[in-house]
């Protein structure tokens, strides 16, 4: 289910997928980090960790089939509302109404609902309106239908109304208020934060640490890197005191790389990246789970951190 994510970004992805794990039993044995490997550049790394477990269980626990039941599949890691009547309804034909982002402004704007549509609060009236929408002898079409209906021609601008198939049913349209809806929420401001990243050299090695896999971006890797903590201090300093004290390493700056800025679903970096080279110590692991000691030539066998790709051609 493509929650937050373009059908265009995740094709290629899709196939080369279904083309290394064709089967649920592959998909439970694989690698995890050759899971994340080809996950790459795709996001919401969760997701491919959720669908590793998923399988595990159903080969284990449930003889290798997918639950045909909401209740049951919707027990699986990673599945919410949204994926579990969205598979029910598209791959066993059963009666449950898909909502996701496309759906609630399709259904905001035919009821012209004042709820807004990023308030959890108001998710049970969106799924209940939906319901009482949905085509209980063809869901699959009907889901699939309101998603396209929402990503084609209610669009979140400039909605196509005129050729919208269901416009003599939608209120929003009657009233000439379609621009009006859906209401949401005002974010709050994404969090910005400011980071030294080492490329730490020992001889032809360079270091790169692995996150903790039950965590942000988990069981992906990186360079060395902390938050900038004083800002008056000079930024080869704080790179220094950082990687002594979350890894126990004397280092020396030898030049600044590059800055880089990248963006997350919920928050920014802004990164200053530092060439260094190894003095003394040894490894200690604080926050991470892992750490490497490789080639630069080797550094294409492990799934990076989205923000590491933006310089990694000047490492």
């Amino acid at each position: 289910m493509l929650q937050q994510t373009q059908v265009r970004k995740v094709v290629d992805y899709y196939q080369r997928f279904l083309e290394r794990f064709p089967t649920l039993e592959q998909l439970a044995e694989a690698d995890l980090q050759g899971l994340l490997k080809m996950w790459e550049g795709l996001g919401y790394y969760a997701r491919a960790r959720n669908l590793r477990k998923a399988a595990k269980i159903i080969v284990s626990d449930m003889d290798g089939k997918v639950p045909t039941d909401y209740k049951t599949f919707r027990k699986l890691p990673g599945v919410g509302d949204y994926t579990a009547a969205a598979v029910q309804s598209i791959a066993f034909g059963h009666s449950h109404a898909a909502v996701d982002g496309n759906v609630k402004r399709v259904i905001a704007r035919m009821f012209m609902l004042d709820s807004p549509v990023n308030d959890t609060r108001f998710q049970r009236l969106f799924q209940e309106k939906a319901s009482f929408l949905l085509d209980r002898d063809q869901p699959s079409a009907f889901n699939q239908a309101m998603m396209e209906l929402g990503a084609m021609i209610c669009r979140p601008k400039a909605p196509l109304c005129t050729i919208c198939p269901v416009n003599l049913f939608c209120a929003a349209f009657q009233a000439a208020c379609q621009d009006q809806f859906p209401l949401s929420l005002k974010r709050r401001p994404i969090p910005s934060y400011h980071l030294v990243v080492a490329v730490i050299r020992r001889d032809d090695q360079i270091l790169i640490v692995q996150r903790r896999t039950d965590g942000l971006l988990g069981g992906l890797w990186e360079f060395p890197c902390g938050e900038i903590d004083n800002v008056e201090e000079p930024l080869e300093d704080v790179c220094c005191r950082t990687i002594k004290g979350g890894f126990n390493l004397q280092i020396e700056v030898t030049s600044f790389l590059t800055q880089i800025k990248h963006a997350y679903t919920h928050f920014k970096t802004i990164m200053e990246i530092f060439e260094c080279c190894y003095l003394s110590g040894e490894i200690v692991l604080d926050q991470m789970q892992d750490y490497r000691w490789i080639k630069v030539g080797q550094i294409g066998q492990y799934p990076l951190i989205g923000a590491n790709h933006k310089f990694l051609s000047l490492v």
